[in-house]
């Protein structure tokens, strides 16, 4: 079953029209009236994102370009790593878009797992890949981020862009201010990743931020360590208790 924010008859993706919400959000006030009504429309989009992605199970969100190629190494990685959570006992969750995020879709869907894409609202349009069993549409990508806080008990980073950076950074203040605790944030591709972590190393000696801060991004190539620190950090931390017959966590008591 696919659903999205404000679909039409026929469900199209990121269509209606892409980026208008947040272009009127962010450009001002505007009359009361106007702003109430918005204020409306966000918490239906909330109420939507609750409704579509509560029965899901627990979720491990893969993060990453979506302009790899099925040929390239990160591309394969990801499909790995998707398979991997998969039998882990998680949903895995995406963007639903191509490139890393289809090939997390696409190892979860070979392993016999969920797979879920989280898809916002953009001027260009992208079109669903063909690995998940259900995609969510939002307009807003605070809603979009909540969503994927909320239902996610751990990401898993690999190479991207400025997407994929806002992703970490917001992940990381909310762990580092005590929002979310006992959150995996596992970042693949120890090469790519180097002078970001560079930057990090650079921030804890001037003081701006803590070394504990840093501790808590885990930088891998192995796809058994990732696997290992989400085992080991989501399921026990946030009392996932593993069900007898199914492969699938649920939240039992703390």
């Amino acid at each position: 079953m696919s659903t999205r924010a404000g679909a039409g008859a026929h469900g199209e993706w990121g269509k209606s029209p892409p980026g208008h919400e947040d272009v009127a959000l962010l450009e001002g006030p505007a009359r009361r009236g106007s702003e109430f009504l918005r204020a409306l429309r966000i918490f239906g989009e909330l109420i939507h994102g609750y409704r579509n992605l509560h029965f899901l199970g627990p979720c491990v969100t893969v993060f990453g370009s979506a302009r790899f190629k099925e040929d390239h190494p990160h591309y394969q990685l990801a499909r790995e790593v998707g398979a991997h959570i998969a039998r882990l006992g998680f949903t895995v969750m995406t963007g639903g878009g191509p490139g890393i995020m289809e090939a997390a879709n696409r190892g979860a869907r070979e392993a016999g797992g969920r797979s879920v894409g989280c898809n916002i609202e953009l001027p260009q349009e992208q079109k669903p890949n063909p690995y998940l069993d259900r995609f969510v549409t939002f307009r807003h990508f605070f809603v979009r981020k909540v969503m994927l806080v909320k239902y996610s008990y751990a990401f898993v980073v690999l190479p991207g862009g400025f997407g994929t950076l806002d992703e970490i950074f917001e992940t990381a203040t909310l762990i580092q201010t005590g929002k979310i605790s006992h959150f995996p944030l596992v970042l693949m591709g120890v090469e790519y990743w180097k002078d970001l972590r560079e930057l990090l190393e650079n921030m804890v000696r001037a003081g701006t931020i803590e070394a504990a801060d840093l501790e808590r991004i885990v930088f891998t190539d192995s796809v058994e360590h990732a696997i290992d620190v989400i085992e080991r950090q989501a399921t026990k931390a946030f009392g996932l208790k593993r069900r007898v017959r199914k492969p699938r966590w649920y939240l039992g008591e703390r």
